[in-house]
């Protein structure tokens, strides 16, 4: 099992950041690493067209 560096995470949000503990504590790991710099590329077309065959709309008598 992986562990967070809690002290550097802590760290990198309240001092390079400048959250406030809060704030810092409400993120998800997802938001924090997003707020650090991380992230994914953006979606392509291919990605794109992939979820667009995964979820299609629907038709018919139903909202869409």
């Amino acid at each position: 099992m992986s562990r967070f560096d809690w002290p550097s995470l802590m760290r990198a949000g309240m001092r390079g950041l400048g959250l406030r503990p809060a704030e810092f504590w409400a993120l998800t790991p997802a938001e924090l690493h997003l707020l650090l710099g991380g992230g994914s590329a953006p979606l392509g077309r291919s990605g794109l067209d992939a979820l667009m065959a995964a979820y299609p709309d629907k038709r018919g008598n139903r909202d869409d």
